[in-house]
């Protein structure tokens, strides 16, 4: 049996910031469009025909949301491990060890950890349904669900054919981020379309750093990723792009009236480190660093953002 050690790994603690940052966003961005913390603190905000604006009531939804994208994102991660492991793509891997290729745990173990962790999101988010009534978050986690599972499972996952990038953009980027902000306030303010845009630009730079250190063993295994399907050299140039884009996104929020926006910039000395090494040309297990560190970097982005967006 796997040890408590090897099952944190099997959740790839180091991804879980991609879940958290597009909530913060989402949050700073209901925040700001409402008139700030300083508003919700003297009760401009919260008039008595308006009680769901309190201040408490919008952290509860806040936290309600990390839990469903958290939920996902380990659910997905589980779910990847186990489709992976049992088609062989994992048999000769460079980065840390999965459970099921490695044998650490049996398959139908690893699976219902996936199953579990989606059970947790939807829990959760028929709670948040519930207490926005924003019923149309009810098809979107399904879809959300399914796009998890089907990244690596079923016949024809579609993170094979090179269309992982996009999934990810869309439901770590604009679902989570732009919903967030939604179920708080029902209203969709520039800065979080312009947020929702730059954390789900971050995700897929994480992706494509993963996916650019697999390259020779997804080639092997028949796995199309989108680094595959670009090479080595324009992989890298693409990861740049995908970390670099975020900042110019800032200009959104700032000239729709939230200068202190710019706070997020200081997220950029983060971001130096791993651009160096992937654009050094680095191979193999030196690009697992800029992973965790390009994850670390969105959420202080995020966070930074979120702070900016809320004063």
């Amino acid at each position: 049996m796997a040890t408590i050690a090897q099952w944190a790994e099997g959740a790839r603690l180091r991804t879980l910031p991609l879940a958290i940052a597009p909530v913060l966003i989402g949050t700073g961005a209901a925040f700001g469009a409402i008139g700030g913390f300083s508003s919700l603190i003297i009760g401009s905000v919260d008039p008595a025909d308006r009680p769901e604006l309190g201040i408490g009531t919008l952290l509860f939804r806040a936290l309600l949301a990390v839990i469903v994208s958290l939920g996902l994102q380990i659910g997905s991660n589980f779910a990847n491990d186990y489709s992976d492991g049992i088609r062989g793509t994992d048999d000769v891997r460079v980065g840390p060890q999965r459970l099921t290729a490695s044998g650490a745990a049996p398959p139908g173990a690893v699976k219902r950890a996936a199953f579990i962790s989606f059970g947790v999101a939807a829990l959760a988010g028929i709670v948040l349904v519930l207490v926005s009534q924003s019923w149309w978050f009810v098809p979107v986690g399904i879809l959300a669900v399914l796009a998890a599972w089907f990244y690596t499972g079923g016949s024809h996952p579609y993170g094979y054919y090179a269309l992982g990038e996009v999934f990810v953009f869309i439901f770590f980027g604009l679902v989570a981020t732009l919903g967030t902000t939604y179920v708080m306030i029902q209203q969709l303010p520039p800065a979080a379309w312009a947020g929702a845009v730059a954390i789900g630009l971050f995700s897929c730079a994480v992706l494509m750093v993963n996916n650019l250190r697999d390259i020779p063993t997804d080639s092997e295994a028949s796995k199309t990723t989108l680094a595959v399907l670009l090479g080595d050299e324009r992989a890298r140039a693409a990861y740049t792009l995908l970390v670099a884009v975020p900042y110019l996104l800032l200009l959104v929020p700032i000239l729709s009236g939230h200068p202190a926006a710019v706070l997020a910039a200081l997220s950029l000395v983060l971001a130096i480190g791993p651009l160096q090494t992937v654009l050094s040309g680095s191979q193999g297990t030196a690009l697992i660093p800029p992973i965790k560190n390009t994850g670390l970097t969105a959420l202080t982005y995020s966070a930074l953002l979120a702070l900016g967006l809320a004063l």
